[in-house]
């Protein structure tokens, strides 16, 4: 009877242990797969998931680049939780001891961490689409004919000529995989920050609208590469405008011809027939020649007060320029500019 009783003691305890080690092994076996660290990159990193990446590229990625242990493991747990078949775009961050389950949860939620963007010295709209493509999920065929629609950009309040005065320089958190509707639309609200009360009243003062205030801006900017003359030559031109004297700035001229390497104005660039040449045509061209910066057209708004209506680059090249306010003292002035291009041979 006793040796009955100890054979199934010893049964049952032999089943319990069993199944505790079977437990043990499971409880391992999801720790691993779950819970335990398997992504271990140097410091965060990001992956990026477009819509032609698929779970393959993404796992490829993860070893590649976030310094992923068991990839296997993790593409177990993706499989379960049938995340292959409902991958969504973004920019994920992939931190140094991330488990699967943390890293899955936010991939399958599309919870992605935002990106800055930034985008300076913008002349043309093939430019800006293609630096914000080089940032974005979006291409420049996604951007390119938002900026060259007319209806569209007339809901926004600009027309084709004008839109890139939207685009304030500055550095921006969005989703990598924002739309370019979205972006537009973005853009339109940190135009209207900018634009706030006090910006607007300045630009009342002078009487100039803000797309105005930014047509001026680029043509000031694109004149003197010296930022601390922003005031100077803005000044100047509103002189010229308020006493309706054509602003023949060469900078309009430059993009008329389509060249702004141009180092020699001549007289056969100042006879082409375009809106945007301010020798031919009077006031402001149709449109911003580059997107200007802050403190362009701070420059405008915030202007010095002087009575000069002439400048002419400095002989020494320095990108500086002198300032007259009669003919006469600029006439001089070009003439010592002009002997120096014909020195330096010029043409």
């Amino acid at each position: 009877m006793e040796k009955k009783k100890m054979r199934k003691r010893t049964l049952i305890t032999g089943i319990l242990s069993f199944i505790v080690l079977l437990l043990a092994g499971a409880g391992f076996w999801a720790y691993r797969l779950i819970l335990a660290p398997d992504f271990e990159p140097r410091k965060t990193v990001y992956v990026y998931i477009d819509e032609k990446k698929d779970f393959g590229d993404l796992c490829r990625q993860l070893v590649d680049s976030a310094g992923c242990r068991r990839i296997g493991s993790f593409r177990q747990l993706a499989g379960m939780l049938k995340y292959p078949a409902n991958m969504r775009t973004g920019r994920y961050a992939v931190e140094p001891g991330m488990n699967n389950l943390a890293l899955l949860n936010n991939l399958r939620r599309g919870h992605q961490e935002a990106t800055r963007i930034t985008f300076n010295n913008i002349r043309f709209k093939q430019d800006l689409a293609e630096r914000l493509a080089g940032q974005l999920m979006i291409g420049e065929d996604d951007l390119l004919p938002l900026l060259a629609d007319s209806a569209y950009c007339a809901s926004l309040g600009f027309t084709t000529e004008t839109i890139l005065a939207l685009f304030i320089p500055n550095t921006y958190e969005v989703y990598w995989n924002i739309s370019a509707e979205k972006l537009m639309q973005r853009m339109q609200r940190e135009y209207k920050a900018f634009w706030n009360d006090t910006r607007l009243a300045k630009a009342k003062e002078i009487g100039m609208t803000p797309v105005e205030v930014s047509i001026l801006a680029s043509i000031v900017e694109e004149e003197t590469a010296a930022a601390d003359e922003y005031p100077i030559v803005a000044g100047l031109y509103l002189n010229r405008l308020q006493r309706g004297i054509p602003l023949q700035a060469d900078p309009t001229v430059k993009f008329a011809v389509g060249d702004f390497s141009l180092q020699r104005i001549l007289f056969e660039h100042l006879e082409i027939d375009s809106p945007y040449n301010t020798y031919k045509h009077a006031g402001l061209p149709p449109g911003p020649l580059r997107i200007p910066t802050i403190r362009g057209l701070d420059a405008v708004l915030d202007h010095m007060k002087h009575n000069y209506l002439y400048m002419c680059a400095k002989e020494d090249f320095s990108g500086r320029h002198n300032f007259a306010a009669t003919l006469a003292e600029h006439n001089r002035n070009a003439n010592r500019y002009r002997a120096e291009l014909n020195r330096r041979k010029i043409r």
